[in-house]
């Protein structure tokens, strides 16, 4: 995807590339993204709901099936399809293959914008990515930017129940056009590292990024609600857990909010692409953080500047 040109980023962007630089230790601008892994429109499973849909993002599969994969699950704010140069909407997981030797490990970002924990799921999309992983990869899980909404509007249909318990409603999803039995956003959460086990890959779960909603001067955190129930789901199954939100959210309060605005792509939940980069560095330094990073040996030399994060 073509960048715009170096004066008009400089211009708009060099100071809170700047700020940012200062606080992580490397006043550099941010590199654009590594060769995107190979794509190819998904062509089989014609049962699934989704199956065009999906066709048409051209999702990445694994450059070499030879070498462990990174896979990345999530929704918009992990991949968007909106990104244009440096302005539009950018995902984090578009931005962080450069922090990986890809001569070692695949990054493929197979997030999908719009989903929630549990369309991701029923409408086939997990079920094609779970029939690629394989004993040895990795999946790092972001989500609940979308988990909030109903159970069974007629436009999406796409929300879980709060919380991570064993409740459940039945309901006539008017999308799938099918009874569909709704579970907890932890009950997803926790399918998503059970699956990921069962193929012999590594769970990593992720507390989903903070919107750019200001009180008394901070961001607005979500340790209350999507963000602590990950937190609680990744501490029950004992995986890996990065607290990206908490993460985020500390670089922004440091650069307050006038810095901060250029790296959202609309008025507070999508990044534009400095803020893409950032998210995707504070990814790394979220694992990196971890009492054990299960990534760390395919960490590339830019992977390996990022300091870890510590609470």
């Amino acid at each position: 995807m073509p960048r715009s040109a170096k004066s008009i980023f400089s211009f708009l962007f060099l100071p809170a590339i700047f700020l940012f630089g200062l606080l992580s230790g490397n006043a550099q601008a941010p590199t654009s993204a590594a060769p995107a892994q190979a794509t190819t429109p998904i062509s089989t499973d014609p049962g699934a709901a989704d199956l065009r849909f999906e066709e048409r993002l051209h999702l990445a599969v694994p450059a070499n099936p030879k070498l462990p994969t990174l896979w990345l699950i999530g929704d918009s704010t992990v991949r968007n399809g909106h990104g244009d140069g440096a302005g539009g909407q950018w995902g984090w997981g578009d931005e962080i293959a450069p922090y990986f030797d890809t001569n070692k490990i695949n990054v493929v970002n197979r997030a999908i914008g719009g989903l929630s924990s549990r369309t991701f799921i029923n409408g086939g999309h997990w079920d094609r990515d779970l029939a690629m992983i394989k004993p040895g990869d990795f999946v790092i899980m972001q989500f609940g930017h979308n988990d909030s909404g109903p159970l069974d509007d007629t436009s999406r249909a796409r929300g879980t129940i709060p919380g991570v318990g064993d409740e459940s409603k039945e309901i006539e999803n008017p999308i799938l056009k099918k009874h569909e039995t709704v579970h907890t956003y932890g009950w997803y959460m926790t399918k998503y590292v059970t699956d990921t086990r069962a193929k012999g890959a590594t769970p990593i779960i992720c507390s989903p990024i903070p919107r750019k909603i200001w009180k008394n001067g901070k961001v607005v955190r979500n340790a209350d609600n999507y963000g602590g129930w990950a937190r609680q789901v990744a501490e029950k199954q004992g995986v890996a857990f990065v607290d990206l939100n908490e993460i985020i959210a500390r670089r922004y309060d440091a650069l307050g909010q006038a810095a901060v605005e250029p790296l959202f792509g609309d008025p507070h939940t999508h990044t534009s692409l400095i803020g893409a980069q950032l998210n995707a560095r504070c990814v790394v330094s979220g694992l990196k953080g971890l009492k054990k990073d299960p990534v760390k040996r395919y960490l590339s030399a830019k992977g390996k500047d990022v300091k870890g994060y510590k609470p």
